[in-house]
């Protein structure tokens, strides 16, 4: 087996031999064999460890891509790939989350009645005057606070409840969206990207670039997937037996 120098590792990444000196200490590279004098001695594992590591660096971030290299370089295999699978779930989650709130805007957007798209009034409600201005209850508001939909300011001695104008907007967003058959987790995540963004115009931007950074993390996790199975390859672990499904029809 060929010996590498750390100047070797990390002169194909573009890095320092500090941070390749950082990566081993940290686990995210197998321990290096030592010379008499103390040289470090790597090996092709070492150097597919690396191009493993940081390729999970952009696919699934620094503290899960540092959990899956530990965990494979202890031998514990199941927990490598429990933690891959996390990632791929939420990356998911994040695609439906994305769908969801980019249905709400367009039907925002298409809307005549849409409150993001015409200023509001100045005027400042309670929070039974705003039940009847929206035909709903009291109760129903304080669901959608409860929600973080709506965050009204509240009188320091009373706690009287007080909505103002994006108060008021986001009331009417609410209960347009909830006409619509939107649950409550899909508005409140609709209403506080408006919020951030500055309107629907703004959020469909937003949505737009949001969507393009999961694309690219996606593509990300499919190159770490390759670099992932070079190394695991190169490792004395036992898979176990490959599981046997039925023939379907």
């Amino acid at each position: 087996m060929d010996h590498l120098r750390p100047t070797d590792l990390a002169r194909e990444h573009g890095i320092s031999t500090q941070a390749v000196r950082n990566y081993e200490r940290d686990g995210c590279i197998p321990l290096a064999e030592r010379t008499a004098s103390g040289y470090r001695v790597y090996t092709e594992a070492h150097a597919a460890a690396l191009r493993a590591y940081l390729a999970l660096i952009p696919a699934h971030g620094y503290a899960v891509s540092g959990q899956i290299m530990r965990a494979l370089n202890t031998g514990a295999l199941d927990a490598a790939l429990t933690a891959v699978d996390r990632s791929h779930a939420q990356l998911l989650r994040d695609r439906g989350t994305l769908d969801a709130v980019g249905e709400a805007v367009a039907h925002l957007t298409t809307n005549p009645d849409t409150a993001a798209q015409a200023p509001v009034s100045s005027e400042t409600f309670s929070i039974g005057e705003l039940a009847h201005r929206l035909g709903v209850t009291a109760a129903t508001l304080r669901n959608w606070e409860a929600a973080g939909i709506l965050v009204p300011d509240r009188a320091p001695v009373t706690g009287h409840r007080t909505y103002g104008a994006p108060d008021i907007r986001d009331a009417e967003l609410a209960h347009l969206l909830r006409r619509g058959g939107y649950q409550l987790d899909q508005i409140s995540t609709v209403v506080q990207q408006i919020r951030t963004a500055g309107g629907t115009q703004a959020l469909s931007a937003a949505l737009d670039d949001w969507r393009q950074r999961l694309t690219v993390r996606g593509l990300a996790m499919l190159n770490a997937s390759v670099q992932l199975a070079r190394y695991t390859a190169l490792l004395d672990l036992t898979p176990p037996e490959p599981l046997t499904y039925p023939d379907t029809p």
